[in-house]
């Protein structure tokens, strides 16, 4: 009989497939309420990784980290009629605390941009007190109807990031600077995701902003994940919470604000877009482990060699994990690291000791090859290196190669519901084919200008519309 296989095959259920992988790899776990999940270490390691090239970018920007309570005073979301009604039936709501009703209930945030916006009100004054730039790592609670873990969960980690400028041109330009600096040169150098920048129509801006950047990523099975977002905010909320400052010109001035934020759903799309049967393919600059050099047997020579070869490779600058765990059969732990998407493995035995090689098993083109042991900690770096722009490239075709350029409603319906992407006049589509896209499951994930480039404006002349089915 054929060995049945360790994963469900993409082809045949694609979610099958993602839910096989995330509980293999060990990646997570459902939590006990539904909806929640318990991100296991080696996915917690992935976030953290994400977490610390992040926090780089954005602290670069002059941003700084602060924190504010995760319970928000019910009262507080009647104030912008826009964001409250779009987060309402989302909200989880507490009634109760210390055995008694609450005065007033308090609403588990969702954002934050509620609370933040109250601070901001008393910490700017005057124009010295401004651009304010803040942001916080934390997690949020938006009940959710039909969870999928990372890609939908009613609890999540993410960062948001909340400022305050002077000028509406200030704030625009801070906002498309975290887009593409921050959040885009992060998805393509270090998650190895070819993604699609672009601006949200009216109907699928975030609640309470006057405009929003998106960065789309095409997934496995052809369909559209938002990856992240950055929103001019105007100043709607500066207007409910009477933010403003005293000009040079001693003015009371509102202030304009950004709000921008990515999620821990970034995990879900690097299963989705790097994914193959055998498990995940982690992209090298990511990866926590980005080596794990295996002792095939227990023999006493093999376990010295594989621990020096350890050594010998994180003074090389590789991250790397030595695994002489010899109780547990080769054979087993091979697939577990396959599983888990190390970029690469480095095998070691008694015969390969004889010839002064081991076996190097590279997991994102695939395929082994002996490699002197001495050559491997100056040959390793450049492995990594071709592999990262491997899985770029690899991306950047599948959106290529599954997108097609259409000029009726209809044909773009046809390409999305056949599992790709399509680009259409947004002159052609307009307000009333987004809505018949709707009845299909399919929506404008994002308008760019014809160049591909960012268009300046939602109605700009020449405006292309990408629309997908997405999760």
């Amino acid at each position: 009989m054929a060995k049945a296989p360790v994963l469900t095959p993409r082809a045949d259920d694609f979610p099958r497939w993602y839910q096989d992988l995330i509980t293999k790899a060990e990646l997570a776990d459902n939590g006990p309420v539904r909806g929640t999940m318990v991100i296991r270490p080696y996915g917690y390691g992935l976030w953290e990784r994400m977490q610390q090239e992040m926090d780089a970018r954005i602290k670069e920007t002059g941003t700084q980290n602060a924190y504010f309570p995760l319970l928000i005073p019910q009262s507080y979301l009647t104030r912008e009629a826009e964001h409250v009604e779009g987060f309402a039936p989302e909200l989880a709501v507490v009634t109760h605390g210390g055995g008694k009703d609450l005065e007033e209930p308090a609403v588990v945030r969702p954002t934050s941009e509620m609370i933040i916006n109250d601070y901001f009100s008393k910490w700017v004054q005057s124009y010295r007190d401004l651009p304010l730039l803040i942001n916080q790592w934390a997690n949020v609670v938006r009940w959710e109807l039909r969870p999928r873990l990372f890609l939908r969960t009613t609890e999540f980690l993410w960062q948001e990031g909340h400022t305050a400028h002077a000028t509406y041109e200030e704030a625009r330009d801070f906002a498309a600077h975290i887009h593409r600096k921050v959040y885009e040169d992060f998805m393509v150098n270090v998650l190895a995701m070819d993604v699609v920048p672009g601006r949200k129509t009216v109907k699928e801006r975030f609640a309470g902003a006057i405009n929003t950047l998106t960065l789309e990523g095409m997934m496995g099975d052809g369909k559209a994940l938002q990856m992240a977002t950055s929103h001019e905010l105007g100043q709607n909320f500066a207007k409910a919470f009477h933010t403003q400052y005293l000009s040079k010109e001693g003015r009371q001035e509102l202030v304009w604000q950004t709000s921008w934020g990515s999620t821990t759903r970034m995990i879900g799309a690097l299963v989705m877009m790097h994914g193959d049967d055998n498990g995940l393919r982690v992209p090298p600059r990511l990866a926590h482990v980005q080596a794990v050099v295996l002792a095939i047997k227990g023999d006493d020579a093999v376990l010295a060699k594989v621990r020096e070869l350890g050594d010998r490779l994180k003074a090389a600058g590789v991250r790397v994990q030595v695994d002489d765990r010899t109780d547990i059969p080769f054979g087993r732990r091979a697939v577990d690291w396959e599983l888990k998407g190390v970029p690469v493995r480095i095998e070691v035995g008694p015969r390969d000791l004889e010839n002064s090689t081991a076996m190097l098993a590279r997991r994102i083109p695939g395929g082994k090859e002996p490699v002197a042991l001495d050559a491997l900690p100056e040959l390793l770096p450049r492995v990594l290196v071709e592999d990262q722009a491997l899985l770029l490239t690899q991306s950047r075709e599948r959106r290529e190669s599954r997108t097609a350029e259409v000029s009726t409603i209809d044909e773009a319906i046809e390409a999305a519901t056949a599992g790709g992407w399509a680009r259409i006049p947004w002159s052609t589509l307009g307000e009333d084919g987004e809505t018949k896209l709707g009845e299909h499951a399919v929506t404008v994930r994002c308008l760019v200008a014809e160049d591909g480039s960012v268009p300046d404006s939602y109605d700009a002349p020449g405006n292309v519309a990408v629309v997908a089915r997405a999760y």
